[in-house]
């Protein structure tokens, strides 16, 4: 069993939850460092008008200037993640996990593999089936087919096995603010989200606690009791 420290949904820019991630992300490389095994941490966050770009993203994949961004009232930010870019607002969940993965005993893969599972089985419990293709991180409706659209991507940073950044998961997203960029620099791909494919407002607060009850389950987490 893993003991971890959960930090319930709440609005907050991504600026403020960039330096929180950090922070703890850094104090555990420390602590490893000194041979004390890292608190587990789990952060759920809406997030303002955002756009990110991972390390290796391409600017020509933002399709509007800063002129444009400021009066839709959007940041940018270059970010340490893998991945092009994405982008983040009111209506989307978004789970950062900053976890030793080392001490879960558990690969890189193998994380990434648990936190597509975990929104999977999420998405089941409101009905809408959904899966992953290799090669292509993130989960994905109607594989193979001409309708094949993405409901929400994953984007990771690692080092001594401690992770940071994570998933965003389309809830009741404005998918008009996709327009603006090549979501995750992949071309003629659509995005979608649950809102979307069931044709009604989806409670947030809802989804995250299922989201969360499955990460527990999967990653064999508990809450740490100070």
């Amino acid at each position: 069993m893993n003991f971890c420290i959960f930090r319930n949904l709440i609005r907050e820019s991504y600026g403020q939850t960039l330096d929180i991630q950090r922070d703890l992300f850094q104090n555990a490389i420390e602590q490893k460092h000194l041979g004390v095994l890292p608190q587990h941490h789990l952060i759920s966050v809406e997030h303002e008008h955002v756009y990110t770009f991972g390390k290796h993203a391409e600017k020509a994949n933002l399709l509007v200037n800063n002129s444009f961004l400021q009066n839709i009232g959007a940041e940018v930010f270059e970010i340490e993640r893998g991945g092009d870019i994405t982008y983040h607002g009111p209506g989307q969940l978004v789970v950062y996990p900053i976890f030793d993965i080392e001490q879960m005993q558990i690969g890189l893969k193998k994380f990434v593999a648990n936190i597509e599972q975990s929104i999977i089985n999420t998405l089941a419990d409101y009905g809408i089936v959904a899966g992953i293709i290799p090669d292509r991180i993130g989960v994905w409706l109607d594989i193979g087919q001409k309708t094949e659209r993405k409901i929400a991507a994953i984007g990771i940073k690692s080092s001594r096995y401690v992770t940071m950044h994570g998933l965003a998961l389309n809830v009741n997203t404005d998918l008009n603010m996709f327009n603006h960029i090549v979501p995750c620099g992949i071309l003629n791909k659509g995005v979608t989200s649950m809102e979307k494919e069931l044709n009604d407002k989806i409670d947030i607060f809802e989804v995250n606690k299922k989201l969360i009850t499955h990460f527990k389950h999967i990653f064999e987490l508990q809450n740490y009791e100070q």
